[in-house]
């Protein structure tokens, strides 16, 4: 790194007045005022699955010893189940209120790979009704519960996961072909059993309606992967201490919940693990997410509401929460936002993490449909690095395809079903290896809007793309890119602002301007030999909407 570019950088210059008085006016928390997540607190009486029976060898299931030793410490006014160091598999495990399930170090409990063991109950799948196996740890409608110790939980997920045989090495292919279950007729993909190749084959849908009972979806029971833990309308959880690995779908979904910590936890899936999330937050209030390590197959720490009609019926946005001192290995996201966010988000602060090997960092994403408004979301303190594809992703095209560049197509109506990304502060972020160093692309109806970002080191391919935005601000910041490629395109968006922005002096064309609604783009205070700004313009721009 050129010493000219690292003094730039560690140059600390405030916020612009005008995004000092945003804050001021639109959020309820600030930096210095972080909303505050209340802890539980459980009687040191002892309840040890010993005492009830349970067997440490690997092989008797523990199910109703485990499950004894929970009602039991719940009726006598609640304390600590304690899962001894051993290896314990067991069927689901039931949490009730004022429990501490508790896993002494070297403490490992397995879930069975036996799918009888887990009934079809109605859960909930991408924020909708649906027919799901019943987890292998759940909790409904509980107040003061936690999971802590040392331990490690393992959803024994690689019995219920389909694989693709170029997920795998052909070492783990053949060990996979060998250990049972089905190859599909191309030999491309392993199912676990014939249930689950029904379903795939079909593609059956899991969603419950009013001509849907839950028998009716025996015939692709092993189809219908369950989350490893789902807390449903809880209130003070605390999930500390120990790994939670090899998920048969997400790893941790807390829903509806309040008052929520997640401290110094491992969560590991294999990157092959689809539907493989680390932690998915949705629709709870006052959560703090800290000193964690995400290793997963899919997003690692995702916030959620609801998805479409339902999640705007359900109108429970995820508020008030601080994600900080995380790590993140890989994933599809580092910090992800949606995309079932029907119910909202806001009042989100992250901070001080690391994400390292991710497919995006920041990544925040919806499509038409959804409703719902992203807002006041501040992040800062984040290091990258060998990002795969976006450091920094808004994108409300998610699983559907935009239209071509310039390509004439009829907005729809601004309604309830039209999503908001808005008012979003990122700051202090280092990126060294990214494909795309800023992504933003919102709809013709609804821009993506007052996004500031201030102070960025970003080492990627090429630097940034913004379509369909208003009111985008990068201060202060350091863009390094490769080729000659243009620093900035930018198709029908407008009040776009780069101020102090350093890049590639070696880029032949700094703006690639298009389409006729693009206006009021500057660039100010840049370090340009002969102080030139190249720019084109095309699809219908004009040159007086490039300004300096």
């Amino acid at each position: 790194m050129k010493l000219y570019y690292l003094r730039f950088f560690l140059t600390t210059v405030s916020l612009s007045v005008y995004s000092l008085c945003l804050i001021a006016q639109t959020n309820d928390y600030s930096w210095d005022k972080l909303p505050e997540i209340k802890q539980p607190s459980f009687r040191p009486d002892t309840f040890n699955i010993v005492r009830f029976g349970a067997i440490s060898n690997g092989n008797t299931l523990n199910t109703k010893s485990i499950n004894d030793a929970i009602i039991t410490c719940n009726r006598k006014g609640g304390g600590v189940v304690l899962i001894p160091a051993g290896y314990w598999l067991t069927g689901p495990v039931e949490l009730k209120s004022n429990v501490n399930l508790h896993l002494e170090k070297n403490a490992l409990l397995q879930f069975t790979a036996d799918f009888n063991q887990y009934k079809i109950i109605e859960g909930n799948y991408e924020g909708k009704p649906s027919a799901r196996n019943q987890s292998p740890i759940m909790g409904t409608n509980l107040e003061n519960i936690a999971i802590t110790g040392f331990g490690t939980i393992d959803g024994n997920g690689d019995a219920w996961r389909m694989v693709g045989k170029n997920a795998l090495t052909e070492a783990e292919w053949n060990k996979k072909k060998l250990s049972g279950g089905l190859v599909s007729e191309d030999g491309k993909t392993w199912f676990p059993s014939e249930k689950t190749k029904k379903a795939h084959l079909e593609k059956s849908s899991v969603l419950l309606g009013p001509a849907k009972k839950l028998s009716d979806f025996e015939d692709i029971k092993d189809f219908l992967r369950p989350n490893l833990v789902v807390l449903t309308n809880c209130s003070k959880v605390l999930l500390e201490g120990l790994t939670f690995q090899n998920s048969p779908a997400w790893n941790l979904h807390p829903l509806m919940c309040n008052n929520l910590t997640i401290r110094n936890i491992k969560v590991k899936n294999p990157d092959y693990a689809q539907n493989g999330d680390g932690v998915d937050i949705e629709s709870c209030k006052n959560v703090l997410v800290e000193g964690s390590v995400f290793d997963v197959g899919d997003d690692a720490i995702c916030i959620k509401s609801g998805k479409d009609e339902e999640g705007r019926k359900r109108n429970m946005p995820t508020e008030n929460v601080i994600i900080r001192n995380n790590l993140v290995y890989a994933g599809h996201g580092g910090f992800v936002v949606g995309s079932e966010m029907s119910g909202g988000a806001r009042n989100i602060f992250v901070s001080d993490c690391s994400f390292m090997g991710t497919d995006k960092g920041i990544r925040f994403k919806t499509t038409r449909g959804r409703g719902g408004i992203v807002e006041k979301i501040y992040i800062r303190n984040l290091n990258m690095f060998n990002i795969v594809d976006e450091a920094i992703f808004f994108d409300m095209y998610y699983w559907t395809k935009p239209p071509e560049a310039n390509e004439k197509q009829e907005a729809p109506k601004v309604s309830i079903e039209t999503p908001q990304f808005k008012d979003i502060f990122i700051e202090n972020i280092i990126c060294n290896g990214a494909n795309k160093g800023i992504f933003i692309r919102g709809l013709p109806e609804m821009a993506v809007k007052h996004i500031y970002m201030k102070n960025l080191f970003l080492n990627a391919n090429n630097a940034i793309e913004i379509t369909d935005a208003d009111h985008i601000e990068i201060k202060n910041s350091v863009l390094l890119t490769k080729g000659k490629d243009p620093l900035v395109y930018i198709e029908s968006s407008k009040n776009i602002n780069l101020d102090g922005v350093k890049f590639n002096p070696e880029a032949e064309v700094l703006f690639d301007i298009n389409g006729v609604s693009a206006s009021n783009i500057r660039m100010k205070n840049a370090d340009l030999k002969n102080d030139a700004i190249k720019a084109s313009f095309n699809h219908g721009a004009q040159e007086k909407s490039f300004k300096k």
